[in-house]
């Protein structure tokens, strides 16, 4: 299999090459994409050298099987032609195509099947906050459908890239030197600090970030009547995400059979001892695979309610892993490549 990775020497582009490799992918051949500023940077795979090439609108990705993309909204809306027009599957972790009609929007734990709808050779990666979020909720829903969902998120560095990750380990350095904190990636010190405002905020009041899971939410459980309301806050971590859940389904479902149904589901951990101190926390749950879920109990203000804590790692099950339990997804599921 003839495998491309396009903005390589990013944050996920460089978790794409460890997931690929730790999930034993099969791939023949690797080509790696990016900037003209990361071209010619060089990347160790399985003992390979691999050399960055510059992305541009030429025939590169002919013979490519899949093209994991994640440089940027813009930039995959640009090259997504010139990916796909010789067959090539463009698993992008944007926010491209995610409310596409035409592209499937997909976690496969939840809703695998859509990713064999590709008429444009597309297939979405939601956002992190999404993914994590939904599939923590399958295993409710599928025992009762979810009417709606309040969440609030406390979102890692990671989310912001790279440099958000270093820009907060120099904030700490800094203000241990008693020196001003450098402000970039945020519009506030992030260090000792959380901000309430993750993207850019909309004429409802809500934020990007905060409609996305929204939107996205809908569209992957397949249920356009379920209400989503977020407030997603970023928080002085490095990167996993963790989120306080509220819900509230059709029929009463109690705290055992949400204990038991979330023990069972696929890519779900419950680490929910309470009483021991125990539950999930992002210092635990980074570079693991799975999402976590702790503090399960009943809403005491609504007889159908239930709520929970989810925490995951945001490179891994929030962006590269979960575009390759996509393409792995397939293949189990007889796609040939």
């Amino acid at each position: 299999m003839k495998v491309a990775i396009v903005g390589a020497s990013g944050a996920v582009g460089q978790e794409f090459l460890r997931v690929l490799d730790q999930q034993n992918f099969p791939i023949d051949e690797l080509l790696l994409f990016g900037s003209s500023r990361s071209a010619g940077c060089k990347y160790t795979f399985r003992g390979k050298e691999v050399e960055v090439k510059e992305l541009k609108h030429n025939d590169d990705f002919k013979d490519v099987d899949i093209a994991f993309t994640s440089a940027g909204a813009g930039t995959s809306r640009e090259f997504a032609d010139t990916i796909t027009k010789h067959g090539a599957l463009m698993i992008d972790n944007s926010s491209a195509f995610r409310m596409d009609d035409d592209v499937p929007l997909v976690v496969p734990e939840v809703n695998g099947d859509d990713a064999f709808n590709t008429p444009r050779n597309i297939i979405a990666n939601p956002n992190c906050t999404t993914i994590q979020m939904v599939v923590a909720l399958k295993p409710i829903n599928d025992i009762s459908p979810i009417k709606r969902v309040h969440v609030a998120t406390y979102q890692a560095a990671s989310g912001a890239g790279a440099a958000a990750m270093d820009e907060l380990v120099e904030q700490y350095a800094q203000l241990g030197r008693g020196e001003k904190p450098t402000i970039e990636k945020f519009a506030y010190q992030l260090a000792y600090n959380v901000i309430p405002q993750v993207d850019v905020f909309t004429d409802n009041g809500y934020t990007k970030e905060e409609m996305k899971m929204y939107n996205e939410t809908k569209k992957i459980m397949h249920a356009p009547g379920l209400d989503v309301s977020a407030t997603c806050v970023r928080v002085p971590v490095m990167r996993a995400h963790s989120e306080s859940i509220w819900l509230e389904t059709e029929s009463p479902v109690s705290v055992e059979e949400a204990r038991e149904a979330l023990s069972k589901a696929e890519g779900v951990v419950v680490f929910d001892a309470p009483a021991d101190k125990k539950y999930p926390m992002p210092l635990h749950v980074a570079d693991e695979d799975p999402v976590y879920v702790g503090r399960i109990r009943k809403d005491i203000t609504c007889d159908n309610g239930l709520s929970f804590w989810v925490v995951g790692d945001q490179i891994k099950k929030g962006a590269a892993l979960n575009a390759v339990q996509i393409a792995q997804y397939m293949i189990a599921h007889g796609k040939k490549f």
